[in-house]
């Protein structure tokens, strides 16, 4: 295996913080209009078209105040066009100039897979992506926030903002705005920075796989029983409880989807959770508990109550079980009772990992995602390996990470010391 690359904290720019950063308060063009009819946002293309080098792309979502996942503000920035918003919501149906525009080139995001979704949603896909984010746990950087990267690398400070703002409202305040258009100001120039960085410590290669898996990744798939993340759940110990936190969860649900609300602000889980566990049987008792006793729930209660009532009425068969069953290895804090071979394992693999993330100072769940790890200590069978040598070993573990998703990069650092690591005896 060729010498892993490894940082060199001495030299280049990966000093740390530039102590005497420039404050960035207002874009250099100025603040552009926020263009929201098909005629300008055809032009806009056509100048982001006739620009030069990578595109800077950012987007604005409502998390926490909305359902969907929809970008309510998009920012490009590209050399020889200058910096562009746009309103998607008026123009969702006339973007195809933009697309057409701007899908062929490279595309520079920070914390890509936050966007790229809402921006597919929209038919806006890169041709080819560069994460400023992901080039930063790359690097080893400690801090990755977009203001912490652009300080260490450019020597400017972004003020932090309205990230978590209601992109949803309209009018944008022009604050807003601003903070915007800052988001893709110096991006194009954060990502030459950071492609010089990793070039200086060997990574461009891991930096391109990763940059392309992300690009084709699409949106993560729901996972099952999503109820089951509701907060405080843990308190409930029987399934009828838990069945009525199911239906309460659903309802919510709906009605956040139909509404396009963010599903706390229909109905907090605190409120899920101790209606689930009071159990009231009639809209006073329901009223009674907090929240549901609110001038905006009042009018809700019916709905609450039979969901509750629907609880109530389930058959013990179709209860769900206090345990979520698990459709792969159990939590590892039960390997030790249910498999302490495995377990051993899995502190092998894990000390391997990090001893290899510290060589070449890359976060260990950016080296393999812990759940392929996991997997891939449960499964292991001794005896199905014994007598192999330490090449047969490694190609089964490289396979079995490949068939895991893993990148060629990532198996080429881990496959030998994970190998080692499930060797029959290694950890006796």
């Amino acid at each position: 295996m060729p010498e892993s690359p490894v940082s060199d904290s001495s030299t280049g720019t990966s000093t740390g913080p530039t102590p005497t950063a420039v404050p960035l308060l207002s874009p250099v063009d100025g603040l552009p209009e926020v263009l929201d009819t098909p005629r300008l946002v055809a032009e806009a293309a056509a100048r982001l078209a006739a620009g030069s080098g990578p595109l800077a792309v950012d987007a604005e979502r409502a998390s926490g105040f909305r359902y969907s996942n929809r970008a309510y503000l998009l920012q490009f920035r590209r050399a020889g066009a200058g910096t562009v918003l746009v309103d998607p919501i008026p123009v969702t149906d006339a973007l195809g100039p933009l697309a057409e525009a701007i899908n062929p080139l490279e595309w520079v995001l920070h914390s890509a897979d936050q966007d790229l979704p809402g921006l597919a949603e929209l038919g806006l896909f890169p041709a080819s992506l560069y994460d400023t984010e992901l080039a930063g746990r790359l690097a080893g950087f400690e801090r990755v926030g977009l203001a912490a990267v652009v300080e260490r690398m450019l020597g400017l400070e972004l003020k932090k903002g309205h990230g978590a703002a209601d992109w949803s409202n309209r009018p944008l305040p022009e604050s807003w705005l601003n903070y915007a258009a800052l988001d893709v100001e110096v991006l194009v120039e954060l990502r030459d920075a950071m492609a010089a960085e990793l070039a200086s410590q060997g990574k461009t290669d891991w930096a391109t796989q990763e940059f392309e898996h992300i690009r084709l990744a699409g949106p993560p798939k729901p996972k099952p029983d999503r109820w089951r993340r509701t907060s405080q759940i843990h308190s409930l110990k029987s399934p009828r409880q838990l069945a009525a936190v199911r239906e309460l969860w659903h309802v919510r649900d709906e009605i956040a989807s139909r509404r396009d609300i963010a599903p706390g602000r229909i109905l907090p889980d605190s409120a899920i959770v101790a209606a689930a566990s009071a159990n009231p049987r009639s809209i006073e008792a329901l009223r009674a508990l907090p929240v549901f006793g609110g001038p905006r729930q009042r009018r809700n209660s019916r709905v609450w109550l039979q969901a509750l009532e629907r609880a109530r009425a389930l058959p013990d068969s179709e209860l769900p079980p206090v345990t979520q069953p698990f459709t792969g290895p159990p939590p590892a804090s039960r390997w030790a009772r249910k498999h302490p071979e495995a377990a051993e394992r899995l502190t092998a693999a894990r000390a391997a990992m990090t001893d290899l993330s510290d060589r070449v100072r890359v976060p260990v769940e950016n080296l393999l995602t812990p759940e392929l790890v996991r997997r891939l200590c449960w499964d292991f069978v001794p005896a199905d390996h014994a007598g192999s040598s330490a090449e047969e070993e490694t190609r089964f573990v490289d396979a079995a990470l490949a068939a895991g998703g893993a990148r060629p990069w990532q198996r080429e650092l881990t496959s030998s010391a994970l190998a080692r690591a499930l060797a029959p005896g290694a950890n006796r």
